[in-house]
């Protein structure tokens, strides 16, 4: 089981979702998998300790959060948000409005939300789901995602959409904000700012990072499984 330290949990809670949620993420592609969704609930929790809220949801939202986006990623805040309605196991731990509100945290968290979270717990979730490993963990996520999504796409014109993705997430109008204060996302954010204002610069980094990746098969193959 999962340690969650300073952040006590319902044990059966924590049970039920760690054996039959956790391993539903085997369908998503890996960068909205499970290693995904441990990084964003340890993040949840420990922004949570600044807030005076229940664990259980926060846990419960940033657990929930990505389950629909094997299905459709364009609209996998609701689709999680379905899912988790039609989970009536979850149910028993909490009340009606309890409910009501991970529903719409789980909805609310989304980058490219045109509102804001109607809840510090859709707030709490959508700040820690801003996660930034790297710049280059950044560009690989974004390159394997148009290699998988986009194949017939010439190379040349999927690094000009790599850079493109990360300019309107993460440049100076991105549209990856967050609603609390987080220090860590805002640094990277500051980083990659810096990075992406040298267009010619950045293209040629991300030409680097896949030289990076194509010298090495494995390097591809595995990449997911470690971030």
């Amino acid at each position: 089981m999962q340690n969650i330290e300073e952040n006590p949990i319902n044990p059966e809670l924590q049970n039920y979702i760690e054996t039959e949620i956790f391993p539903l993420y085997t369908r998503n592609e890996a960068s909205h998998g499970i290693n995904h969704i441990h990084t964003v609930i340890n993040r949840s929790l420990n922004i949570a300790k600044e807030y005076e809220v229940n664990k259980n949801i926060v846990y419960t939202v940033a657990a929930y959060h990505d389950l629909g986006h094997y299905i459709n990623p364009k609209i996998h805040e609701k689709l999680s948000a379905e899912i988790f309605m039609k989970d009536n196991k979850i149910k028993k731990w909490f009340t009606e409005e309890e409910i009501q509100t991970i529903k719409e945290a789980i909805v609310d968290h989304r980058a490219s939300s045109n509102h804001e979270p109607r809840s510090i717990y859709g707030k709490i979730v959508s700040t820690a789901d801003r996660t930034i490993k790297s710049i280059d963990v950044s560009i690989k996520r974004a390159y394997i995602y148009y290699i998988n999504n986009f194949p017939s796409i010439p190379k040349k014109e999927r690094i000009q959409k790599v850079y493109e993705h990360l300019n309107d997430k993460y440049g100076p109008n991105g549209y990856a904000k967050t609603y609390l204060y987080d220090e860590e996302f805002e640094i990277a954010k500051k980083n990659f700012i810096e990075a992406l204002s040298d267009k010619d610069t950045f293209i040629k980094r991300i030409e680097k990072v896949i030289e990076n990746m194509e010298t090495n098969y494995m390097n591809v193959k595995s990449f997911y499984e470690k971030n």
